[in-house]
This record gives structure tokens, C-alpha cells and sequence, in this order.
């Protein structure tokens, strides 16, 4: 009685939970029902037993004899398998028994043929057997069963077929296949019969000459076409098409378009829809006269009956329409222009204008199969929308297309809505300059409330915030987004959207492609709108790949962070909040974020910020912490440069001798133990592989010297504005000067003039090269990301046998073009632009000086009297400096 007292302790036996437990206990007794049922009986045990000591073939023979249904469909789904291993024997022995399982089986092997045709599809794609044993064995079963009075197998063999013609000798398919055709096509065969020959004729078109489909083919093609079945006219129909392409330009226009020209005055819809389908899809075989005295017409009296009469083929004609107004471009006149424009106007607004009228009977009697055609008609004018700002000029859109766009973007439906999301970037490439006209279309499908219209958007949305900022000019831009200022608050909000809906996989989308907003809005917008919001998601979000997107995106927003305070920062805060946090959970985002640093920055920065915190893990009390650190130290390992960090690496094989030493975990202990044969096995590389790591350290230079452009130009950025207070101070002396002393204004303005100016030739040149510089520096930002991102969102981790794990895709295609060592670290004179300066209180490891020696010593004469030249240069900027600032003393 015990356990039967707990369990009613533990148990709620409120109403409302009673009448659960007992729904659930039904639901039991009704799944344990036909588990009993299915109980075997000892004689079908035993004749479903198979003896083990059989081999594939004895087995698959046996199962096919006496066997039950079941187990004769298993062996044919292994077909392909048995082929492989043993085509001998299988066709010997196997197959005649798969031949008449088929065969002798007519109801209850529809399973069984759909399967064998899957299985002879197989054998044809693996090229198993060779092609002629292919056509005497297995093309006679395929053949035999196309007629199946079950539609689904005769599909499926008849895919089978269309597949093995195309690698079938000429000879075999007239002989095989043409020939016996002849009768089949007859109208005295059966529907089925008569349909699988119109879809066989289409795929022969292909495989002959056009004298032999002129004189074997065409008969049997014009005949389909005139059969008295609407569905033989209307397949045969659909495969004019590949007819066409088969026999040419000429016979396409003596045979083909008549027979389409007759097919559009049908009496079956879907005859006369099949028609107009086919004639669009061939629109570029016709020529001009063709296109306005025959096509031209017929498409006039499509649009014309499909609102009156012939509602069914609507859909379609909004589908082809783009294309339909783009073939026929050239011998549209002016007013036939504007007929279609309107009438596609119209179509993009089709069933809403009873929402704005005061008719509420129509609205009534708006069936619900309307209204879905409707918004079919509006989708497909949605994805037209492109070839009809072609067939308009982008340059007209704005008078033209405008309002539509607009419509179309604020649908009451969100197909509609999600397919302008989708063709939104095809748009704002069209428009090129004039993208700016649809941000504010932007701004509302960032916001729409359908979670599917945002993934739909932001799949383009770095291509589109970039054609916003250039202005679809594909150059530098220092203008940001400074124009449209409502579009940063809809970014924000759609992520925090995505955050509070369950779709998590539209939230990493979305932060994955936030990556590339340091190339189109400004550092400090990045850090007070987005940056720390990335860090809340890695503390708090509970989406492993979301918190990973937001630590990926996060570092790339340090990358390329100007302000070094705020850098510092940043860095700060990963090392206390994660690295330190109290949550285990933190410490291994730590980790995650370290592997992207590792990634994308140089080595130097990981070395002076994060190489010791990460050592300090090896002390953490958690062993999963522990052991994803152990996975991280051969990465860890190579970026550290022999011999300059020499005791940094002490202090790594100190913690991995801890580590191997006092880690009682065993898990742990065995990765350790594989990690220090992958450190050493790195440490062997880079003295065996010295091309290869000279490579590798070629890559981790240039990412240093763009880490050390930023800092230049945040120092370039300063002076400009010290210089700009400066110049603001000094007009104002001078116009006190000029109305003290009237008499010797124009010698004293002069004076004044040239010394803030910069009119001496020092001077001059020291602003010119401070100007080209900060240029430079600024057109950093749009080099760093472009052309889809590809150093940031295609960073690809290369492993190589030197042990250098995660370099990022910068070869031959690089994106900074940088070569010489001009944003080389400056000498000690400028030590206040040193790369993420160590005069912060974060802890960081002091790389030692021996690093610029031993670059000069594996310098060539080359780079050795290329930095003397550097040295030079940067004195005499120094100087010139120092003589502007005595000229403004002296006149202030």
C-alpha cells in the first residue's frame, strides 16, 4: 500500500487535474490495445525467421520466394546495394525474383513498385551496371509497368524512364521506346496511356535530330494536341516547350505557335492556361512581327477576359506579367505602355478596394476562394515588382511606382509583405542612386509584426544598408547614416523583437548580420546602441548559437572601435563579467568570445589583454569550464611569437603541467593529455614549416597594422578638432586687432592669414600629409568590410600542420592593401598611439622590447631603409608642428 499512498501524496486531485490523469490513463489502455494484437503467433514467428549463415544473395532470394510482402519490399529498397557489391549474381538470381514479385502482386504491391522504381532510379544515377546491361535487364520491367492503373506508381516509373533516356543510345530509344510510341499515343489507348506518351515526347524532342522529330515526332504531337481529352490537350501542351527547343526557330514558327494559337481559344481553362504559359515561356524564340501580330493580341485579350470571365488564369497572368511586359518592351507604343503599367497598378490592388468602399455586400459576397486568389495575384505582383521598374526605368520609379511599392509594403497580408521583404535589395540595386526614396519602406518591414517579413528582410540587410550609405554609388562613405535617422531605433527594436520571440534562429540571423554596422553608421552609435546590448545577450540569453552570434558580432564591433577608452572598456567588462563571472555558464562564453578574438584580431592585442585571464581558468572549479579551455590552448599557443613572449609561454606550460599534475577529473585529465601532444606537435611545426608560418605571420602583421590605422586615426581625429578650436580662437583676435588698429589691418591680417592658413611651405606640407593620412584612415571603416564583409562574416579557421588554427581568409584577395610598413608602431617619440596602449589597469602581460629587434634583424636592407626614411619623416612632421604652434603664440 505504500507506493500507491505516496503516489497519491504527490498528486493533485483538483477537478480539472483528475479528469488529465484519467484522459492520460485512456490514452494508455487505447496504445497498449494493438501492441497485444500484434503479438506473432509461433508459426509466423517461425516462418519469418531466416537462417543467419545465408549471404546477401541466398537471403535476398529466399525473402523474395517465401517470404511476406514486407520483407520482398526490403530486399528491393537494397537493390542498389546488392548491385554493387555483386551484379553478377544479383542479375542472375535476384532480379528475376524482384520481375515477378512485381508482377504477381496487384494490390498489395503498390509499395513494393513505388520502391523498385526508386531502386532501378538508383542503379541508373550509381552507374552500378554499364549501360547496355542496364537496358537488356532493367528497361523491359520499366516499361511494363508505366501503364499502372495506380497514378502514383505509373509516375514513378515514368520519372524512372524520363532519367534513362538521357543515357540511353539513340538507337535503343527509337527502337525501345520512339517506336512502340507510335501506338501507344492512339486514341484508342487509355488516358494514361496517352498522357505518359505527351510527357515522353516532350523529353525525346531532346535526343534527336530535327528531321527526325519533324517526320516521327510532330505527327504524334499534333495528334495529342487535338485529342478529345482537356487533359492530354493540356499536357501535351506544356511540353511544346521542350518541343520547341528541340526543333528550332523556323518549325517552332510554322508548327508550334499555330498549335498554340488555336490552344489559347480552347474550351478548357486549363488548356487555354497551359497555352498562355507556354507562348510567355517562348516569347524569346518569336521574332518582332511574330511578337506584335500574333502574341501582342493574344495577351490583349488575356487581360481583358481575366476580369470578366476567365478568373483562373489571373494568378498566372500576375505571375508572368514582368516578364510578359519586359519580352514585349520593344514594340509597345506609348499607349499600349501605359495600358499595361495601369493594368499591372490595378492588379497589385486587387480585392482591397472593397475594404475602402461602402459597399458591404460586396464584401459579403467576397468568397473565401477569391480572397485567396486575390492574394496570390498580389504576391505575384510582388515579385514582379523589379522587372517592372526595368520595364518603367528606375529612373521614372518615383512618379511611376512609387505608391505600388508602398502598397505592396504595407499589404494587410503577410505573403505579400514577406515577398517585397524578400526582393527589397533586388529594388534598392535597381534604384542606385536614388535608393534613399525607400528607406522609410526599410524602416517599416524592420518593424512589421510578422517575425517571417523580418527574417525575409534582413537576409539582404547588409547589401542594403550599404546601398543606403554610398547611395548605390559603390564608394567609400563618410556620411553613414547621418540622413536617416529613424532607421537606427527600427534596428534596435527589430533585434529586441527577435530576442522576446521563441524564433531563435531569426535572432542569430539577425545578430550575425548586425556585423556589419561598423561600415555604415559611426563608432560611437555602435557603442551606445548596439555594442553593450551585444553583451547583455551573451550574459543572459539562454540560445547557445545566439549567445555565439552576439560574442562574434561583439568582437567585431571592438575591431573596429576608434576611442581607445572605450575599447579598454569593453575589454573590461569581458574579462570581470565573463571571465570572472560567478556563472559557470559566463566563463565558457568567455572562452567562446577569446576563440573570435583569436580570429580576428592580431596577436599582440590577444596576447596584451587576454592571454593571462584565459590562463587563469585552469583553476576554475568547474571541469567543463576546464576542459573547453584545454581545447582552446593549441590556439591559444599560436599566437604567441618566440622569443618575445618567451614568458608567456612559461607560464602556459607551468598551467598545463598543473593541469596534468592536480586535474582529478578524468574527462579532463585525458583531453590534457592529448592537448599536450597537440602543443608540442605546434612547437615542432613552426621550426619545420618556416614558409608556412611566415605566411601565417604575414597575415597576423597586416592585422596589426590595421589595428595600429585605427589608432592613428583617432589621434588624427583629436588634432583636427584641437586645430579647428584653434583656427576659431585666432579669427576672433584678429577681428579685436582690426578694429583697435585700423591702420595696419591689412599688414596684420595678412600675417595672421598665412600663419593659420598654413601658407609656408612646412607648414603646407605637413597639413597635406596630415589631410591624406586621416582620409586614409577614415576609408578604413568601408575597406574593412567590403564586398559582403568578406573578412568579417567569411572568416573561414584555417588548420594547418604548423598549428596555426585560426587565421582569418585574408590571401591574395585581401581587403587592406596595405604592403609597406607605414602604420607601423611609431618609435618611442609617439608611444602615446602604441596599438590598445597597456597604461590601463586591465589585466595584461608586457610584451618585451626584443620585439622590434628581432624584426629588424630578419629585415632585409629594404625595410631597414624604409622605416629611416619613416623615422626622418615623422621628425620633420614633429618639427613643423612645433614652428606652427610659436607662429600662433607669437600672433596671439
Amino acid at each position: 500500500m505504500h507506493p500507491i499512498i505516496i503516489f497519491s501524496y504527490k498528486m493533485d486531485f483538483s477537478q480539472n487535474n483528475l479528469f488529465g490523469y484519467i484522459e492520460d490513463l485512456q490514452e494508455l489502455t487505447i496504445i497498449e490495445r494493438p501492441v497485444r494484437r500484434s503479438l506473432k503467433t509461433p508459426e509466423e514467428i517461425e516462418r519469418l525467421t531466416v537462417d543467419e549463415e545465408l549471404n546477401d544473395i541466398e537471403r535476398a532470394v529466399y525473402l523474395l520466394s517465401s517470404g511476406q510482402d514486407i520483407q520482398g519490399t526490403s530486399v528491393v529498397a537494397n537493390l542498389p546495394v546488392l548491385m554493387r557489391q555483386n551484379p553478377a549474381e544479383t542479375l542472375r538470381r535476384v532480379l528475376p525474383k524482384v520481375r515477378v514479385s512485381l508482377e504477381v502482386l496487384p494490390v498489395a504491391g503498390v509499395e513494393m513498385q513505388l520502391t523498385a522504381a526508386v531502386s532501378f532510379l538508383t542503379i541508373l544515377q550509381e552507374e552500378s551496371i554499364s549501360i547496355h546491361t542496364y537496358t537488356h535487364s532493367l528497361l523491359h520491367i520499366i516499361l511494363q509497368n508505366l501503364e499502372h492503373r495506380d497514378a502514383g506508381v505509373s509516375n514513378a516509373w515514368l520519372e524512372t524512364l524520363l532519367a534513362a533516356i538521357e543515357a540511353l543510345p539513340k538507337e535503343t530509344i527509337r527502337h525501345e521506346i520512339l517506336n512502340p510510341l507510335v501506338s501507344k499515343a492512339q486514341l484508342s489507348q487509355t488516358l494514361q496511356s496517352r498522357l505518359v506518351s505527351c510527357k515522353i515526347l516532350g523529353k525525346l524532342a531532346n535526343k534527336f535530330e530535327a528531321h527526325i522529330i519533324k517526320r516521327e515526332i510532330l505527327p504524334l504531337v499534333k495528334s495529342l494536341c487535338q485529342d478529345v481529352e482537356y487533359e492530354v490537350r493540356s499536357c501535351m501542351c506544356r511540353q511544346l516547350e521542350h518541343i520547341a527547343q528541340g526543333i528550332g526557330t523556323e518549325l517552332t514558327k510554322n508548327v508550334v505557335l499555330p498549335e498554340l494559337v488555336e490552344l489559347t481559344r480552347d474550351e478548357g481553362s486549363s488548356v487555354r492556361l497551359a497555352a498562355f504559359e507556354t507562348l510567355v515561356n517562348l516569347l524569346e524564340m518569336f521574332d518582332a512581327d511574330d511578337r506584335s501580330q500574333t502574341v501582342l493580341p493574344l495577351v490583349k485579350s488575356f487581360c481583358e477576359k481575366s476580369f470578366k470571365a476567365d478568373e483562373s488564369i489571373l494568378v498566372s497572368l500576375s505571375f508572368h506579367l514582368g516578364k510578359l511586359c519586359n519580352g514585349l518592351y520593344g514594340i509597345f507604343t506609348p499607349e499600349q505602355h501605359l495600358r499595361f503599367l495601369e493594368f499591372y497598378k490595378k492588379l497589385c490592388t486587387l480585392g482591397l478596394e472593397q475594404e475602402n468602399g461602402h459597399s458591404d455586400n460586396q464584401v459579403q459576397l467576397q468568397t473565401l476562394e477569391q480572397e485567396k486568389k486575390y492574394i496570390s495575384v498580389r504576391k505575384n505582383c510582388a515579385y514582379n515588382l523589379p522587372a517592372m521598374i526595368v520595364f518603367v526605368d528606375p529612373k521614372n520609379f518615383s512618379l511611376e511606382l512609387y505608391s505600388t511599392f508602398f502598397c505592396l509594403c504595407h499589404d494587410p497580408e503577410v505573403p505579400v509583405r514577406h515577398t517585397m521583404a524578400v526582393g527589397f535589395y533586388e529594388v534598392a540595386k535597381l534604384l542606385n542612386t536614388d535608393v534613399y526614396v525607400v528607406h522609410k519602406e526599410l524602416v517599416a518591414l524592420l518593424q512589421d509584426e510578422s517575425l517571417e517579413v523580418l527574417d525575409a528582410v534582413i537576409g539582404h540587410l547588409p547589401e542594403i544598408l550599404e546601398l543606403l550609405t554610398t547611395g548605390g554609388e559603390g564608394g567609400g562613405s563618410e556620411s553613414k547614416l547621418l540622413n536617416f535617422p529613424e532607421l537606427i531605433p527600427a534596428l534596435t527594436r527589430a533585434e529586441q523583437r527577435a530576442a522576446t520571440s521563441l524564433k531563435w534562429r531569426t535572432h542569430e540571423k539577425l545578430l550575425q548580420k548586425y556585423a556589419c554596422l561598423p561600415h555604415v553608421i559611426s563608432s560611437d552609435q555602435i557603442y551606445y546602441r548596439f555594442l553593450h546590448r551585444m553583451l547583455t545577450i551573451i550574459m543572459t540569453n539562454n540560445v547557445l548559437p545566439v549567445q555565439k552570434a552576439a560574442a562574434r558580432t561583439l568582437c567585431i564591433y571592438l575591431r573596429y572601435n576608434r576611442k581607445q577608452e572605450q575599447r579598454h572598456e569593453v575589454i573590461q567588462k569581458l574579462i570581470e563579467q565573463l571571465g570572472q563571472g560567478k556563472s559557470y555558464w559566463n566563463r565558457l562564453r568567455f572562452l567562446d568570445t577569446c576563440e573570435f578574438i583569436i580570429e580576428l584580431f592580431s596577436k599582440s592585442f590577444f596576447c596584451e589583454y587576454f592571454f593571462l585571464p584565459v590562463l587563469e581558468l585552469t583553476h576554475d572549479p568547474v571541469a567543463n569550464v576546464r576542459m573547453k579551455l584545454c581545447y582552446l590552448l593549441p590556439k591559444v599557443k599560436s599566437t604567441l611569437k618566440v622569443p618575445t613572449d618567451k614568458h608567456l609561454l612559461q607560464q602556459l606550460e607551468l598551467c598545463v603541467r598543473k593541469l596534468l599534475c592536480e586535474e582529478k577529473d578524468k574527462d579532463v585529465l585525458s583531453i590534457v593529455k592529448k592537448m599536450v601532444l597537440e602543443l608540442d606537435r605546434i612547437e615542432s611545426s613552426m621550426e619545420a614549416f618556416q614558409k608556412r608560418y611566415y605566411e601565417n605571420d604575414l597575415l597576423d602583421q597586416q592585422k596589426e597594422r590595421e589595428e595600429h590605422l585605427l589608432l592613428e586615426m583617432e589621434q588624427l581625429e583629436k588634432e583636427k578638432q584641437q586645430n579647428e578650436g584653434r583656427s576659431t580662437s585666432m579669427s576672433d583676435k584678429i577681428y579685436e586687432k582690426k578694429r583697435r588698429d585700423s591702420k595696419t589691418s591689412a599688414t596684420l591680417t595678412k600675417s595672421i592669414t598665412m600663419s593659420v592658413s598654413g601658407n609656408p611651405s612646412g607648414s603646407s606640407t605637413s597639413k597635406e600629409v596630415k589631410k591624406s593620412k586621416l582620409v586614409r584612415s577614415q576609408s578604413f571603416s568601408s575597406q574593412a568590410l567590403h564586398s559582403k564583409y568578406g573578412s568579417i562574416d567569411k572568416c573561414s579557421s584555417k588548420s594547418s600542420s604548423s598549428g596555426y588554427s585560426s587565421v582569418p581568409g585574408v590571401g591574395k584577395s585581401s581587403l587592406f592593401s596595405f604592403t609597406d610598413d607605414t602604420f607601423r608602431t611609431r618609435s618611442s617619440n609617439s608611444s602615446g598611439t602604441a596599438a590598445f596602449s597597456s597604461t590601463s589597469t586591465l589585466p595584461s602581460s608586457s610584451r618585451s622590447s626584443s620585439n622590434s629587434i628581432d624584426q629588424k634583424n630578419n629585415g632585409n636592407k629594404e625595410s631597414h631603409s624604409r622605416k629611416e626614411k619613416q623615422k626622418v619623416k615623422f621628425l620633420e612632421l614633429a618639427k613643423e608642428r612645433m614652428q606652427t604652434k610659436d607662429r600662433w603664440r607669437q600672433h596671439g
